[in-house]
């Protein structure tokens, strides 16, 4: 009777962990919303906590960022690595369950089918090999899986990355802010660039719906090392903030939409990686918080510039509260994906 229960037992365990599995891998890849798998997020901690020890070695950010370059695409391959470990051990608890032989025949049995090889079978009976044949299917359906959504999140980083070189061409390598606004000024966009913050706001919207369904990609980094999606994002929504709160101008429905979409997209992004309950468990520098004597200096870049301004006061006041909407989102993120270093203003 004892023996009868621990077979049971070892059969509800096996089962377990298989659907914990096969769950893991439709919750990452086809489950068209931001959930969280703990299996996944246990392998790419561990994996990450790998990197940041190399890297930690680096003296340099360009050394760190390149040995941190490697992060997501190992992670990834690990992962599936991870998923056929797993269901390879729960079905040997279901094999000795079956009474198929000691735990070495149950393993080769298991990984015989896992890897479709056919070295060993089951041998008692139909369910046995009805399990057999299972696992060979699942053994085939996890990796297709994941090799069928590779293309599409390298489109999504391809998207993305192409909003983050672009604007390196208007705001320059090390962007700020006030370039930027410079850059539409003497272009003659500053007036009237309502395609370029529907653009942007189109940007943002994506960026909250890829980097919570595929979270890995919030760490796929820049080819170029002193580019990052944070500093691109925060670029933008400084920019946003800093037309609204200081420049003397009517406000662009399409720029306050941009921001409004930025300030959603970071926030929610920062909080499903846990932002309220992490903030201040994550490696790397934060970005600088601007001073007043920063606003200063960029009020007068843009006085130079001809740009017509309200009063540096009220102005202060107002660009400080537009900021607090995502400066907090995009400090945690920064430290998170190990972000280059982000300009005040």
């Amino acid at each position: 009777m004892p023996d009868v229960v621990f077979r049971v037992l070892a059969f509800a365990a096996g089962a377990f962990l298989v659907a914990s599995t096969v769950l893991a891998a439709i919750q990452s890849f086809v489950l068209p919303r931001n959930e969280s798998a703990l299996l996944n997020t246990w392998v790419f901690r561990v994996v990450r906590r790998a990197f940041e020890g190399m890297a930690a070695l680096g003296r340099t950010y360009s050394q760190r960022d390149k040995v941190m370059a490697l992060y997501a695409p190992v992670g990834l391959v690990a992962l599936p690595i991870v998923w056929l470990t797993v269901v390879s051990l729960g079905y040997t608890a279901i094999f000795w369950a079956l009474d198929e032989g000691d735990l070495t025949r149950c393993y080769r049995i298991s990984a015989s089918s896992l890897l479709t090889i056919g070295a060993d079978e089951p041998t008692h009976g139909l369910v046995a090999s009805v399990m057999s044949y299972s696992e060979a299917t699942l053994g085939l359906l996890l990796l297709t899986l994941l090799i069928s959504y590779l293309p599409t999140m390298y489109q999504a980083f391809s998207r993305r990355e192409l909003t983050v070189a672009r604007l390196e061409l208007r705001a320059g390598i090390k962007a700020s802010a006030v370039e930027l606004l410079l850059w539409l000024n003497r272009t003659g966009s500053f007036q009237d660039d309502s395609q370029q913050w529907q653009a942007w706001e189109e940007w943002f919207v994506e960026i909250e719906e890829t980097h919570t369904s595929l979270a890995i990609l919030a760490f796929f980094r820049s080819p170029q090392p002193g580019r990052s999606w944070v500093t691109a994002a925060d670029v933008i929504l400084d920019a946003a903030a800093l037309i609204s709160s200081t420049v003397s101008q009517p406000r662009d429905p399409h720029m306050v939409l941009c921001f409004k979409a930025g300030c959603v997209a970071i926030n929610r992004v920062a909080r499903y990686f846990k932002y309220e309950a992490q903030a201040q468990d994550t490696a790397g520098p934060a970005p600088d918080e601007p001073h007043r004597h920063d606003f200063a200096l960029a009020c007068q870049q843009l006085r130079a510039a001809g740009i017509a301004l309200q009063e540096e006061n009220g102005a202060w006041e107002q660009y400080l509260e537009l900021r607090s909407r995502y400066a907090g989102a995009v400090a945690y993120l920064a430290r998170l994906v190990m972000a280059p270093e982000i300009k005040p203003i």
